[in-house]
């Protein structure tokens, strides 16, 4: 797609979004069901996927962990926010590749250690670029995808969370 395309494609929304702001507030949701084992089938819209415990808590590797599948999330959504930037400011990427990593202490998860927090205590977004983009170009582009990703955003800036039981 050529930054032109893509302009022109985001055009509309962006000006239905400034004249009516509430149409740019969209409800996201997943879903899923308790399944085998120690598992649970999630509904992704593509595809169905069976998370399950991490081989540090006891799987047996065989179902997707919930902690890799919150970095495949980051990478795709940082991959397309990349790819959208890059293409709206004519940086011609060759090839691109991305990794995340992250750290998890299991003794938290596992009640071993309350001292221990729960969850990642730091995550790496690295990239990996084919460009003949000038260094001021790359780097704006990376600050605009990490200003522009949703999933990163949203881990930096953790949303109000709630739980509820519905009956």
């Amino acid at each position: 797609m050529k930054s032109e395309e893509l302009r022109s494609l985001q055009a509309s929304l962006k000006k239905r979004y400034r004249e009516t702001p509430e149409a740019a507030l969209v409800t996201l949701r997943a879903r899923g069901r308790l399944g085998d084992g120690v598992s649970c089938s999630i509904q992704t819209g593509k595809a169905l996927v069976a998370a399950g415990l991490h081989p540090a808590t006891g799987g047996n590797g065989l179902a997707a962990c919930s902690g890799d599948m919150l970095l495949e999330a980051l990478v795709a959504c940082a991959g397309v926010t990349l790819n959208a930037v890059a293409t709206s400011l004519g940086i011609e990427l060759r090839d691109a590749s991305l990794e995340a990593e992250g750290d998890l202490d299991f003794r938290g998860t596992l009640g071993v250690s309350k001292e221990v927090p729960v969850g990642f205590q730091n995550i790496r977004l690295k990239f990996t670029l084919d460009t003949d983009a000038p260094e001021d170009q790359i780097e704006n582009l990376l600050r605009l995808t990490q200003r522009y990703c949703v999933v990163f955003q949203t881990l930096a800036r953790t949303p109000k969370l709630s739980i509820e039981r519905v009956k």
